[in-house]
């Protein structure tokens, strides 16, 4: 707390600049908040998007806390997307149309962080969802995962290729429609033995490329 006190907007810009020296394009910034984020952390975390210069933020929370977010959404007028998961169960998970919904209902500024893989998982289409709320998604999460079986129970996460996530046709899709929101590699399967994260995440660059050859 006493750190982000001292941090102000022209400390941001030197992250930002460290970054961009480095050839890294920051767009989103990922803060998560829980139900002890107080309004002050929340505060902060719109002051550093804001002063990082990002185009939106993702968060990993619940409804409770989206609608606890909505002001200072509305404050700063930075797009916050509700990073979505696939617990079909939980009321407060962000997994069902029904719920990016109700968030999106809080502010103009509260969006969708669609990770395609996870809504595969909870069992919908994310390939004719997409087109339904592009105006309102921050960007999405890339990873393969299949269906729920027959009792709804969710597969695990599965390298690029194995699974039934639409990747190449979301990825055309964007093309297509010249969608502006970024599409991020998740790395979240089950890494090989033998190899490292580095070398995965290539593989689905590779595997993002050839999609869009």
């Amino acid at each position: 707390a006493e750190w982000r006190k001292g941090a102000t907007p022209a400390r941001w810009k030197e992250v930002r600049k460290k970054f961009n020296d480095a050839g890294v394009d920051v767009q989103i910034l990922c803060y998560n908040m829980n139900l002890n984020t107080t309004p002050d952390e929340m505060d902060y975390a719109f002051q550093m998007a804001r002063d990082l210069g990002v185009r939106a933020m993702s968060c990993s929370t619940t409804v409770t806390v989206a609608k606890r977010v909505a002001p200072f959404a509305d404050k700063y007028k930075i797009m916050w997307g509700g990073h979505g998961h696939f617990n079909i169960y939980d009321p407060e998970e962000f997994a069902k149309p029904e719920t990016f919904r109700e968030i999106m209902g809080f502010s103009k500024y509260i969006g969708v962080n669609l990770d395609i893989g996870h809504f595969t998982q909870a069992g919908y289409d994310p390939l004719t969802y997409i087109p339904q709320i592009h105006d309102r998604i921050t960007n999405l999460h890339l990873k393969d995962s299949n269906k729920p079986d027959k009792c709804g129970v969710a597969a695990p996460t599965q390298p690029w290729g194995q699974g039934q996530t639409p990747i190449k046709e979301v990825l055309q899709l964007m093309r297509k429609n010249k969608y502006r929101f970024p599409a991020n590699i998740e790395l979240e399967y089950r890494i090989p033995q033998g190899s490292d994260s580095v070398a995965e995440v290539a593989k689905c660059y590779d595997f993002a490329k050839k999609c869009l050859a």
